[in-house]
């Protein structure tokens, strides 16, 4: 399982909007959660862990890999799922979809479209394949993206908020496949039942980490401060 390491971690948009402000922190636990009111830095502390941000001061590196020198093995070993599917979805059918995250693996055609079909079984997208990815249902675009990173095999699954554009029915789809994963987890999430069983969750507020703590005082210390 992956070693997360942030150290002395500042980020600011523009040089002037500082968004994260020396944030330390190690995670190496299989289920971490991260809250925080909207603007308060914990999607922008996410996108640290792949690379997709880089910090203004300070580092991030996964299993010693800094995200800064090296960028692609870290985004091999750690996969993003976005708050919106469409954000993510480049390809125009389902199964185009999930092969594009395979390519430049050195895979033959053969075993792209093995991998593709397992995991679109996995995910109840079988029957869809040759859908128009767009197309799709919010949940099922969401389980799309999902998919798409997932057959890659990450060692770490980040997700921003994967369940706030989704109806109950979906969210509780997507949080029953997410509990199912054998992939270490930092879910970034609103919906504080998502929480439940996990081992650990992180509270931002105005770009620090405020609270670090098991799922049930960390909750509370949240509800308190938005209260």
């Amino acid at each position: 399982m992956p070693v997360i390491e942030v150290r002395g971690v500042s980020h600011a948009y523009d040089e002037r909007r500082v968004v994260l402000d020396e944030v330390d922190v190690r995670v190496a636990e299989q289920r971490v959660g991260v809250v925080g009111a909207n603007g308060s830095g914990k999607s922008t502390f996410a996108r640290l862990l792949n690379g997709l941000v880089l910090p203004t001061s300070g580092t991030v590196t996964v299993d010693g890999l800094d995200t800064r020198r090296d960028g692609r093995a870290v985004r091999r070993r750690v996969g993003f799922c976005f708050t919106d599917p469409d954000a993510q979805i480049v390809m125009p059918t389902v199964a185009e979809d999930v092969a594009f995250g395979l390519r430049r693996r050195g895979l033959s055609q053969r075993e792209v479209d093995e991998r593709v079909a397992a995991t679109l079984a996995a995910y109840g997208l079988d029957g869809h394949a040759d859908h128009p990815a767009h197309l799709l249902s919010g949940g099922q675009k969401q389980l799309l993206a999902l998919a798409s990173v997932l057959v890659t095999e990450p060692d770490l699954l980040v997700m921003d908020e994967p369940t706030t554009l989704l109806d109950l029915r979906n969210a509780t789809r997507i949080a029953e496949v997410v509990a199912g994963l054998p992939q270490q987890v930092l879910l970034v999430t609103h919906h504080l039942d998502l929480l439940a069983g996990f081992d650990r969750v992180l509270v931002f507020d105005e770009g620090r980490l405020v609270c670090d703590d098991v799922p049930e005082p960390a909750v509370a210390y949240y509800r308190k401060l938005m209260a």
